[in-house]
């Protein structure tokens, strides 16, 4: 792939706006989670969003990564440094699929170009967020680190109601049909002053 020039116009506009949602102080917490979850091995990024992008790039991290997060079936068989532009983006495209696998929604994934080419690193934090919330709320041993990092997902809260709970739902006028209690418009006069009828 060859590196495109500086771009001008709208299509600055787009890029700055899509680089100011970049979150330095999620980078920090996201470093520190990957190192947490992989351990040592993986290294640390330069502080700013270029060592970041360049850390995960080749997409051998994040491979660790989601394997680190299942423990018995690993995802990703085969992790292999490459210097080749499409054995990398190959990388992050297994990824991808596996964090797909594992849970995270199509909606919370970045595109291989976002990440190997830095067109939208905002996008690769929105997607480790979403993987280290699916990591919490599983709770099932693979997560490391503090699980304050992230939120948890809403999880099924299943209610089992008896019939005689349900039959006495029925009867109960829910207050979205409105009520017939309180204020009501017995008593009330007209608005205004009652018209004027002077015989002469």
């Amino acid at each position: 792939m060859a590196n495109k020039g500086p771009s001008y116009g709208l299509s600055r506009e787009v890029q700055s706006k899509i680089e100011k949602k970049y979150d330095p102080d999620l980078e920090e917490r996201l470093t520190e989670w990957i190192v947490a979850q992989c351990g040592s091995g993986a290294g640390r990024p330069e502080p700013g969003r270029v060592g970041f992008q360049t850390w995960l790039k080749d997409g051998c991290v994040l491979s660790e990564l989601i394997n680190s997060l299942c423990s018995q079936n690993k995802p990703i068989k085969k992790i292999q440094t490459s210097s080749m532009a499409f054995k990398q983006m190959e990388q992050i495209s297994q990824f991808l699929h596996a964090a797909e696998r594992y849970g995270v929604s199509k909606t919370d994934m970045f595109q291989t170009v976002d990440l190997w080419e830095g067109k939208d690193l905002a996008a690769v934090q929105r997607t480790l967020m979403a993987l280290g919330s699916l990591a919490v709320t599983k709770d099932d041993g693979n997560y490391r680190g503090d699980p304050n990092w992230f939120h948890k997902k809403a999880q099924e809260n299943r209610r089992d109601f008896s019939e005689e709970q349900l039959k006495e739902g029925q009867s109960v006028i829910g207050l979205q049909m409105g009520t017939n209690k309180g204020a009501s418009q017995a008593g009330m006069t007209g608005y205004g002053r009652p018209r004027q009828i002077i015989n002469n």
